[in-house]
């Protein structure tokens, strides 16, 4: 059970013995009741004053050497660190009225040390056995007090050394536990950046090995096929272990800790321990495995470092459950990505070969492997041209990427079996998927490269698009900066049906490079789509000329080196005439 912390002031004040607290220098700074009982004074005419000054030597008595002695006393309390028992001193005590009254004293000097061992303070205690001494010259008959007296006065001697030394004693456990309470502080902290079991296993060596002067803390959990049991530690190999054996980490997790202050002739846990504790990790009345501390030499387990080390069971046990869940959250979004992406790779083909173009397709899936969505890109026949296609359904699961397959299926029918500009192709795209019975919206350029009016330089072709809320396309010339086909987008697909869209046109002479791209290639966490575009542009001065393909990865390698998004790129460019 906890204890109640003493108030030592109390303590002082109340013990029966005569007690004055000095410093180094003999300044009085404290007197208990029963010294100023004995020597007719207060607090406020003592505390703060020299030893000597409150209590002087008797000036009509030339021949009184307690003050003498008394400094003697003190100061070999000061050079020895140790306890001095005076003999029976006379030391008479000044009255209020001027007077004087005869007094023997029994004094015991005591030194108080620091942390570093100096001396703090001195403890003088100073019992008034002044009719001792009268009894002493009494008949033989008071013998047998004097000898009584004499014991109590000694045993009292060794009760306050008793005391000293238990205060002592009781100042290093509190520095103690004050040490591992911050200890285990830090380490709480620390094992919230856990990512996996091994580093888990790693920030526990290096926050709880000094936290707990331990030589090793390792974790016994299930196998990843559940059975035995995997003993890790930082910096050596995994040991599986029988989960019904009587390895101290296998008792531990089935539910029973193990404390071991000296091994003995006992196997220990892992080579060159003496003493260790295995201890339970319970959730909610689940047994998820054991902690393991070791030590190289004996330890003392007393209760509070048995209670510190539950703690820290108890806080290993959530980051256990913390980083569990990250690894199973890891497992499930590689394998939907994996699925997702599949599904990605088969939809998105290679473009057709079409006389006179140059068409090339990029996809990169983002690194992060939650973050797969629905890009995706599209090139076919369509009368007299090829229709070119880039969109993007939003969402970044398996959900988007299935949506998007149905989106571009669904597309690539109505371009077929409609026919028409663009602006046609995704109205009928729009109304559509208003019956597809879920929520999808998408962005997407929808475009046609068809032949060039008769008046066209040789080689040109004639771009047709139509924008449904998706980044405007970036065209190449084979003379002068690239620039945006800037015009204000239609509404995204998948709002409102009925909405009126619109056609744009331009020439593209020979030698000229269109591009469709998704937002991931220009979008930023930390900067606006204006700037995206602006460093889009920047990114392809140097580009004129370049084959399609090489525009792509060129783009890719400049403006998305670190994978954050999905990316989807189609590139056409106009062949000069042969």
């Amino acid at each position: 059970m906890d204890l109640p912390v003493p108030d030592w002031a109390r303590v002082f004040d109340v013990a029966p013995a005569p007690l004055l607290l000095l410093t180094p220098d003999l300044v009085i700074v404290h007197a208990n009741r029963a010294r100023l009982e004995a020597t007719a004074t207060t607090l406020e005419d003592t505390v703060g004053r020299h030893l000597f000054d409150a209590f002087p030597m008797r000036p009509d008595d030339p021949a009184a050497d307690g003050l003498v002695n008394l400094r003697a006393s003190l100061e070999e309390t000061l050079v020895t660190r140790r306890p001095v028992t005076m003999a029976v001193q006379r030391y008479d005590i000044p009255l209020p009225d001027g007077t004087w009254d005869v007094r023997y004293w029994s004094p015991v000097n005591v030194p108080v040390l620091d942390g570093t061992g100096g001396v703090a303070f001195l403890l003088h205690r100073s019992d008034d056995i002044t009719d001792y001494v009268r009894l002493r010259g009494e008949a033989e008959q008071g013998q047998r007090r004097v000898v009584e007296v004499e014991a109590d006065l000694l045993s009292r001697t060794r009760e306050l050394q008793d005391a000293v030394a238990e205060l002592r004693a009781l100042e290093a456990r509190q520095r103690r536990t004050a040490h591992s309470l911050a200890g285990l502080a830090a380490i709480v902290s620390a094992l919230a950046a856990a990512e996996s079991r091994a580093h888990l296993v790693d920030l526990l060596a290096d926050h709880g090995g000094a936290a707990l002067d331990a030589s090793l803390l390792a974790l016994a959990l299930p196998g990843p096929r559940g059975g035995d049991l995997v003993l890790t530690a930082s910096g050596r190999p995994g040991r599986r272990l029988s989960a019904d054996g009587q390895h101290p980490s296998a008792v531990a997790a089935r539910g029973r800790a193990v404390l071991v202050g000296e091994a003995g002739a006992q196997p220990p846990p892992a080579p060159g321990l003496r003493s260790w504790a295995a201890l339970p990790l319970r959730s909610d009345g689940r047994l998820l495995g054991s902690l393991t501390v070791g030590w190289a030499g004996p330890r003392v387990l007393e209760d509070h470092d048995v209670r510190l080390l539950e703690a820290l069971a108890v806080q290993t046990v959530q980051a256990v459950e913390r980083v569990t869940r990250l690894e199973d959250e890891r497992r499930l979004a590689s394998a939907t990505r994996s699925l997702a992406e599949t599904l990605q790779r088969s939809l998105l083909t290679d473009p057709p070969r079409v006389p006179g173009l140059d068409l090339a397709v990029r996809y990169r899936p983002a690194a992060v492997e939650a973050q797969v969505g629905g890009d995706w890109y599209d090139a076919f026949p369509s009368g007299e041209g090829t229709t070119v296609v880039i969109g993007d359904v939003t969402g970044h699961d398996r959900l988007a990427a299935a949506a998007m397959g149905q989106v571009r299926n669904v597309l690539r029918g109505i371009a077929s079996a409609v026919g028409g500009p663009p602006s046609r192709v995704l109205a009928f795209l729009d109304r559509a998927m208003a019956g597809f019975g879920t929520a999808t919206l998408a962005t997407a350029v929808l475009a046609c490269v068809g032949p060039a009016p008769a008046d066209a330089p040789a080689g040109a072709r004639t771009l047709t698009w139509s924008s449904a809320g998706h980044p405007p396309p970036l065209l190449i010339p084979p003379a002068g900066p690239p620039r945006l086909l800037d015009r204000r987008p239609d509404l995204l697909l998948g709002v409102r049906p009925d909405t009126h869209r619109r056609d744009a046109a331009e020439t593209l002479l020979p030698g000229t490079t269109l591009l469709l791209y998704t937002d991931g290639l220009v979008e930023r966490r930390d900067a606006d789509l204006d700037a995206g575009l602006a460093r889009l542009l920047a990114a392809a001065a140097d580009l004129t000329g370049r084959p399609a393909g090489e525009v792509g990865d060129t783009l890719l390698e400049r403006l998305a080196p670190e994978r954050a998004d999905d990316v989807a790129l189609l590139a056409v460019r106009v062949l000069p005439p042969a």
